[in-house]
C-alpha cells in the first residue's frame, strides 16, 4: 500500500459505498471524539428519560450529521459505490 499525501483521513471501501478505516490521525481523532460525543448524553437519561432522550437524540443525529459530512469529504477517492477494485 503506497503513502500519499492528499490530506484524506479515511480509506474507501473496497465493496460498497461510504468511508472505510481511518488512515490519518485526524480520521482517528474524529472518530475518538464521536464516539465520546454519542456516550456524552447517556447522564441526561437518568437525569430525566423523556427530556433526556429528546436532547440525546438531537446531541446524536447533529454529530451523525456532521462526521458524515467530514467523512465524505476527506475520503480518498471520494464515495462512490465500489464492487472491489483498487483505487
Amino acid at each position: 500500500m503506497s503513502e500519499r499525501n492528499d490530506g484524506a483521513w479515511f480509506a474507501p471501501k473496497r465493496y460498497g459505498y461510504g468511508a472505510g478505516l481511518p488512515i490519518a490521525w485526524q480520521g482517528w481523532a474524529l472518530l475518538a471524539g464521536y464516539i465520546a460525543v454519542m456516550l456524552a448524553p447517556t447522564p441526561l437519561l437518568e437525569w430525566d428519560p423523556i427530556l433526556g432522550t429528546g436532547i440525546a437524540a438531537a446531541v446524536w443525529i447533529a454529530a451523525t450529521a456532521l462526521v458524515l459530512l467530514v467523512a465524505k469529504r476527506k475520503t480518498r477517492g471520494g464515495w462512490r459505490w465500489r464492487h472491489g477494485e483498487r483505487d
